[in-house]
């Protein structure tokens, strides 16, 4: 089965609890929609699981996915997101009994909305078809195109017509003002929510690349040696503080438009430069990772969103770093809309980054993000008390993370018969100040995750691609891709960062 990328699951919470809204009509379900995902979907399948209740359906998880462009991937997409959003409702202890499909796509030039439900109703009955499969079967299938909507499961010409169903302006239905009494917002479009992550294609863009080779150069060959890496840590750390307090004492402006060009005028070229290049160390993404609270979280997100915007041209996968940092910290403060794509597009910028992966699963099987900011703050707070030196704390990191890898040689065995591994208080802090990865706290706890880490250490990927090897190095550019392998064989696989443009891969 083909996997395809960007698959989004909702777990169902809110304040739905307490406020009920009852939708009759294929008009109030497409009406419901941005308010089931908070945004806006383009070019999206989606499907909302229906549960059971004295009768009645009520909204429970939902999935999302691009609209594949070829009409032969649609029957493994519609595989793929009946069978997710299934399996984890099942996780969450509640299966679908109906669901609810979405087919939502903008017609193309000389297109009306009609020919788009029309080129798409292969695709709806590949949907029902494979929810039916699943016992859990499509009750209504609706697309949404140029401001009307049809019905793939209603045929009467008086409640849904051929020529389709008019669209109400946004935010003036009951259903609306039920949604903002309650606190529910939509936050427009998914387009305009990563513009705010992608980089920035104007002249400055020059000079923000320029300015990363430069730093390049002064910067990879100190991370690449033991002695100085650490105080590059330090300084990178110092760096992101001062200018977070500068975010945090900036006047507020209105709009995310002006708000992001105003923290882009307080962020320098070179100083964008060393925090992305300090920040492919992970270890020093580690400690960054513990903004996530409070008043730091704010500034800190701001930081990340600029840092994204800022991984121009040749540095594209550099972004990895910043925008799993923006994931974590939106996902941390309760913004799982911004979490998932910033995640997302960490995994687009770098497919292998684990950190991401681990984080993207979690937050879209509606796991709680406590485990990681218990990890975070116990880690702070011994190296607070402590006082130890960054080198140290790096080198009890990777100790800590070999002494678990030495101790899951039994576990491996059970996993090997299907037994599920145990999960202990302490699994996250094996030792005081947890001083793990944050990312050994979401490692999957089954024996199918136990297989997948043996199988990526067998790979070389210990963590991730910019994360430390075993001799707490970070890894060279590429590393982990398919593309870098031979490049890796021939020149080795020495510790480092991702090298910038003009230097050469190997020992510095």
């Amino acid at each position: 089965m083909a996997r395809h990328a960007g698959m989004e699951h909702h777990a169902f919470a809110g304040p739905a609890d307490t406020h009920h809204v009852t939708l009759r009509t294929p008009a109030e379900l497409a009406d419901a929609l941005p308010y089931l995902l908070g945004y806006r979907p383009e070019d999206s399948i989606v499907l909302a699981a229906l549960h059971d209740q004295g009768g009645r359906g009520r909204f429970g998880g939902r999935a999302r996915l691009g609209i594949p462009a070829g009409p032969d991937d649609w029957a493994s997409a519609a595989r793929q997101l009946a069978h997710g959003l299934v399996t984890g409702s099942e996780r969450r202890g509640r299966r679908p009994a109906q669901m609810v499909a979405y087919l939502c796509q903008e017609p193309g030039q000389g297109e009306s909305g009609r020919q788009v439900m029309e080129r798409l109703r292969p695709l709806a009955q590949h949907i029902r078809v494979e929810c039916g499969l699943l016992d859990a079967p499509v009750v209504e299938a609706l697309c949404v195109s140029g401001g009307r909507l049809w019905s793939y499961c209603c045929t009467g010409e008086a409640c849904c017509p051929a020529e389709g169903i008019a669209m109400g302006l946004p935010g003036t239905s009951v259903l609306a003002a039920a949604a903002t009494y309650a606190g529910l917002q939509v936050r427009g479009t998914l387009r305009e929510l990563r513009a705010r992550l992608l980089p920035r294609e104007t002249a400055a863009a020059l000079d923000q690349e320029a300015a990363l080779d430069c730093a390049g150069r002064k910067l990879v060959p100190r991370i690449l040696d033991d002695t100085s890496r650490a105080q590059v840590a330090e300084e990178t750390m110092a760096l992101a503080r001062r200018v977070m307090r500068r975010y945090a004492e900036a006047p507020a402006v209105s709009g995310t438009l002006m708000a992001d060009a105003r923290d882009d005028e307080l962020l320098e070229h070179t100083e964008a430069a060393v925090l992305i290049l300090g920040l492919q160390d992970r270890t020093t993404r580690d400690w960054a990772a513990a903004w996530m609270e409070g008043d730091e979280a704010g500034p800190a997100l701001r930081l990340w969103r600029a840092l994204a915007r800022r991984c121009v041209g040749s540095y594209g996968e550099h972004a990895a770093a910043p925008l799993t940092l923006a994931g974590w910290v939106a996902w941390s403060t309760g913004d799982e809309l911004e979490a998932r794509e910033a995640l997302a597009m960490a995994l687009g910028a770098d497919s292998e980054y684990l950190f991401a992966r681990l984080l993207h699963q979690a937050c879209n099987e509606g796991l709680d993000p406590e485990s990681v900011r218990r990890c975070l703050r116990a880690e702070r707070l011994e190296r607070e008390r402590r006082g130890r030196p960054a080198s140290e704390q790096a080198e009890r990191a990777v100790e800590a993370e070999q002494a678990i890898e030495a101790g899951r040689a039994e576990t491996d065995a059970l996993a090997s018969d299907g037994t599920t591994e145990p999960v202990a208080d302490d699994a996250a802090a094996p030792a005081p100040g947890c001083a793990v990865s944050p990312a050994t706290a979401l490692a999957p706890t089954t024996a199918e995750g136990s297989r997948r880490r043996r199988r990526a250490r067998r790979a070389g990927t210990a963590e991730d691609r910019s994360g430390t090897t075993a001799s707490g190095h970070t890894r060279p550019p590429g590393t982990g891709t398919r593309k870098a392998a031979g490049r890796r064989r021939a020149a080795g696989d020495a510790g480092g960062v991702r090298l910038c443009r003009g230097d050469t891969e190997g020992e510095a």
